[in-house]
């Protein structure tokens, strides 16, 4: 099947709908979130090493490298799904099984982004681990699209997959670091919890809406397993650990990690944050699920934003 004729502005448009861009904004905040305490913590005690200064060309590195990555993936998985999509009410009208766009033109649009992913790690030049970890964390990435094959642990997956977003930020700025101190990286591996076990429970709740044909289809994934309310159930304790390792994060440095200046102002946003997820859980119902976009784009996109500007405020002054 060929693509309907489509004009350039409108053909960006159309994949960048495809690769859903703008939910970008769910791992982004908390890679920059990372940069900003690899670029105002001092590192654990390492004498024969800095803290590496603000460098513009590296703040560039970290969002074009999250966005091609992002984008790789995202159009790899719509690949790796097509035939599923197809079938599935909800998704049958996704670009390629609608017929907007050709399979092999988001294959080759699959491959460019993962070259300009890789090309791009070039910026953090001297420091050769981004490049040398590329294609590996690529791998890792663009497997998420066959987990739920497999178990119903893709949830869980998929939010690993978003908790390397941090952990590869501070490994570009503060790789000399880590390889003197490794318990520097504490602060990111914290942060990647927090995403891991975010990302878990809201994608679970996403899930929900699936669960019928997912079981029907032989797929693997929490509500298949356990049924909607089940599902429900564990995303909120997922929620639950999250808001837990939020406040692990201001005393990473007993453990050995550097000491993070976060006072009331971060503990008002873990209040906060913890409003916004039972705010989540409260328009989510096991028998009116017709409110999880809401609770998916919404709530979610004010928590990861939120998040990295209260706590770059407390950090910063």
């Amino acid at each position: 099947m060929s693509e309907p004729s489509l004009g350039t502005w409108q053909r960006i448009r159309t994949i960048l709908e495809m690769i859903r861009f703008s939910h970008t904004i769910f791992a982004l905040p908390f890679a920059l979130l990372a940069a900003v305490m690899c670029w105002v913590v001092p590192p654990v005690d390492s004498p024969a090493v800095q803290r590496p200064g603000f460098n513009f060309l590296h703040l560039v590195g970290i969002i074009v490298c999250m966005v091609f990555a992002r984008s790789s993936a995202m159009a790899f998985n719509r690949v790796a799904d097509h035939r599923i999509d197809k079938d599935n009410p909800r998704t049958e009208n996704r670009h390629i099984p609608a017929g907007v766009l050709t399979l092999q033109s988001v294959i080759l649009f699959t491959l460019v982004n993962s070259l300009l992913f890789v090309a791009a790690t070039l910026l953090f030049l001297p420091n050769r681990l981004p490049l040398y970890l590329s294609v590996p964390v690529l791998a890792f990435l663009c497997l998420y699209s066959y987990t739920k094959r497999i178990t119903s642990l893709a949830h869980f997956y998929l939010g690993v997959s978003l908790m390397l977003a941090p952990i590869s930020t501070w490994i570009a700025l503060r790789g000399e670091v880590m390889m003197v101190s490794p318990a520097d990286c504490l602060p990111a591996v914290v942060i990647g919890l927090i995403v891991l076990f975010w990302v878990s429970g809201f994608d679970i709740i996403y899930a929900c809406q699936d669960a019928a044909f997912d079981q029907a289809a032989n797929l693997k994934s929490v509500p298949a397993r356990f049924g909607v309310k089940g599902a429900l159930r564990i995303a909120a304790l997922s929620h639950l650990v999250m808001i837990g390792c939020m406040l692990l994060l201001p005393i990473v440095h007993l453990a050995g990690g550097p000491r993070l200046a976060l006072g009331w102002i971060y503990y008002t946003a873990v209040g906060a944050v913890a409003c916004l997820l039972l705010y989540e859980h409260s328009v989510v119902k096991a028998d009116d699920l017709t409110r999880v976009n809401i609770a998916f784009f919404n709530v979610n996109s004010v928590i990861s934003v939120g998040l990295f500007l209260i706590v770059s405020l407390d950090l910063l002054i």
